[in-house]
């Protein structure tokens, strides 16, 4: 009889806003069941309507052995950035979901230019071997990968609509939104302290303070 083999997707989300955090989630499939993920509907977070993500949730939750979140607030990356740059602590948050999880193969999306790189960095980051497989776009090719993107979207929703309740509506918290470049511009502009959930260490800020 084969032995069961079981798979880790990770993927990420909030990696570019100025405002939020950076959400990486990790979910542990039987290999003999990853092609219900597929059967179920499960692609690309991206390409998903919100509540078509919602509603994909539980259908991820019934096929998954098990998943994990790793939350990186914005004050996080602002302490880690002049140490090690933002690939890093992505790398850092996918170990720690991998040493958790503890899968046989690994499956992740690059985001370095050179995947061969960011796999041996996640490595690195855990601190002991790992079967993996690192490949551009993941989430398009492998089930697994595109279930965690929608956890970890949903998640990262779920926060950021959180954010705007307690902080007032920042729009996306993208540096490309007017509303969240407007809700930094009246901090700058009137000397009060940004909020701690602003990135505090991204370019975005230096150039709204310079405006």
């Amino acid at each position: 009889m084969k032995p069961m083999k079981f798979i880790a997707g990770i993927d990420e989300a909030g990696r570019g806003p100025v405002i939020g955090p950076m959400v990486i989630a990790g979910v542990l499939v039987d290999e003999g069941r990853v092609h219900e993920l597929s059967k179920a509907g499960v692609k690309d977070s991206k390409k998903l309507a919100p509540k078509r993500r919602e509603a994909l949730l539980g259908p991820i939750m019934e096929i998954a052995v098990k998943y994990h979140v790793d939350v990186i607030p914005a004050s996080a990356i602002d302490i880690t950035r002049p140490i090690k740059n933002l690939n890093w602590i992505e790398a850092g948050g996918m170990a720690r979901i991998l040493n958790a999880l503890r899968p046989d193969l690994a499956q992740i999306g690059s985001v370095d230019v050179l995947p061969s790189r960011f796999k041996r960095m996640v490595i690195e980051e855990m601190g002991r071997d790992q079967a993996i497989e690192c490949i551009h776009h993941a989430e398009d090719v492998y089930p697994a990968v595109a279930a965690a993107s929608i956890i970890a979207k949903t998640t990262r929703d779920r926060l950021v609509a959180s954010l705007r309740e307690e902080f007032g509506d920042f729009g996306s918290g993208y540096p490309s939104d007017q509303k969240s470049r407007n809700f930094i511009s009246e901090y700058l502009a009137g000397g009060k302290e940004l909020p701690p959930i602003v990135r505090r260490s991204w370019k975005t800020i230096e150039n709204l303070g310079s405006d």
